[in-house]
């Protein structure tokens, strides 16, 4: 008796689909269905058992699954009828399963080994794929599927889990004191007060609202997330080519969405406050490389100088700093949520830009993570060397505008 007949005669004790029986033998081969290693299974058995005089008894209702595959159309229905309410260019399904269902398959598997068997949901899920696959003309997604459909075969009942949306972009912020991203209100953390003028806001708007919100409305998301290179100071602009950034859509029933148009909308809605250019689709992988990116960065700074500096003194300590390391503590802006430590960061290249009576411009480029303003008057002592100490008196920055995000991805 070969191996496939002896546990398919176990197996047969109790009646068995096809469908339950052939999965006990899943990995034995390749090219076919568990059906049909259903059927040429029970076939061996038989053959087995009319050799001792014995007959399989016909099949009626399986004791394993209760011929849940006889619902196969039936399943694929309900999960076309509920993807019909999005866009999507690929899917998966998935499956749960009675766990009274589960547990029998499991006691059938201590009887008969489960080496070569699958588990029934991996199955239910491929089948239904392939029913609906071929209904809707759009391809199973195994790795990044756009959205899940979840059946639940007690009820055929349908949750679809949409993966968010990703949109890549650069912006631009034309105004000083707006923050990158939505700040709640510290008073009452969003939940609106007195303080915030019950918006739950610490600032009326934020790039993230200008970019996200015209977004999420087109592709009737649910929320929207800001994954930006980095962060400009909220008094600071950000100009130049712009700063790369990634939108997340939630749940987002709309994909395919004309970005041409939207960069419109946004920059409309935006205007004199915040530009983006560049809008394209994006994923999850360019999040992580636009939160892991570390790039160096450009900056004009206005500062005022309390006290008497000739310009070749200026010109001479500027020079001075040119392919410089610094070591700066933690500032004292941001002790209370960063841990107090030092860390160097070099000036690459800084030069004069114009000069007043009691101020100087500058254009300055340096190692990602540098605290220009700290650079500029100090800190107490907590950055240096610093250009007040250079230049001998103190220094404070008045305007401060990030001019170049230096990514690779823009020209410099």
């Amino acid at each position: 008796m070969t191996d496939i007949a002896s546990r398919a005669d176990i197996a047969l004790k109790r009646d068995l689909c096809d469908h339950c029986l052939g999965r006990i033998f899943a990995l034995v081969g390749t090219g076919t269905t568990n059906e049909a290693r259903g059927k040429s299974a029970r076939a061996e058995a038989s053959f087995e058992r009319e050799g001792r005089g014995e007959a399989l008894q016909p099949h009626e209702k399986c004791w394993l699954c209760e011929d849940i595959f006889d619902s196969l159309p039936r399943f694929a229905e309900a999960i076309i009828k509920s993807l019909s309410k999005i866009e999507y260019n690929n899917f998966l399904v998935g499956t749960r399963v009675d766990p009274e269902i589960q547990g029998r398959e499991e006691r059938l598997w201590s009887e008969v080994g489960q080496e070569t068997a699958e588990p029934i949901k991996a199955e239910l899920n491929r089948e239904i794929g392939k029913i609906v696959e071929a209904r809707i003309g759009k391809p199973v997604e195994f790795d990044t599927p756009e959205v899940v459909a979840l059946i639940d075969t007690r009820f055929a009942q349908v949750d679809l889990d949409v993966s968010p949306l990703f949109i890549y972009g650069r912006y631009r912020k034309l105004v000083r004191d707006m923050p990158q991203t939505r700040w709640p209100c510290r008073q009452c953390r969003g939940k609106g007060c007195e303080r915030c003028q019950f918006t739950g806001k610490m600032y009326p708007t934020s790039v993230q609202e200008i970019v996200g919100d015209p977004i999420m409305s087109v592709a009737e998301g649910t929320d929207h997330f800001f994954h930006g290179m980095g962060r400009e100071d909220i008094d600071a602009r950000m100009l130049g080519t712009g700063r790369p950034f990634v939108i997340e859509i939630r749940e987002p029933k709309k994909r395919n969405l004309n970005l041409g148009s939207l960069e419109n909308i946004i920059n409309d809605n935006g205007r004199g406050r915040v530009e983006v250019v560049g809008l394209r689709s994006s994923s999850r992988e360019e999040v992580r490389r636009v939160k892991a990116s570390a790039p160096n960065k450009t900056y004009r700074v206005e500062v005022a100088v309390h006290g008497k500096v000739d310009k070749a003194k200026i010109n001479e300590v500027l020079q001075s700093f040119k392919r410089t390391r610094i070591t700066q503590q933690t500032p004292v802006r941001v002790a209370h949520r960063r841990a107090d430590i030092a860390r160097e960061r070099e000036i690459i290249d800084l030069h004069l830009d114009e000069l007043g009576e009691n101020s100087i411009t500058f254009v300055i480029r340096t190692e990602a993570g540098t605290y220009i303003k700290e650079f500029v008057h100090g800190d107490k002592g907590r950055t240096r060397p610093s250009l007040s100490e250079a230049l001998g008196v103190p220094c404070e920055v008045r305007a401060l505008d990030v001019i170049e995000v230096n990514d690779g991805t823009s020209e410099e």
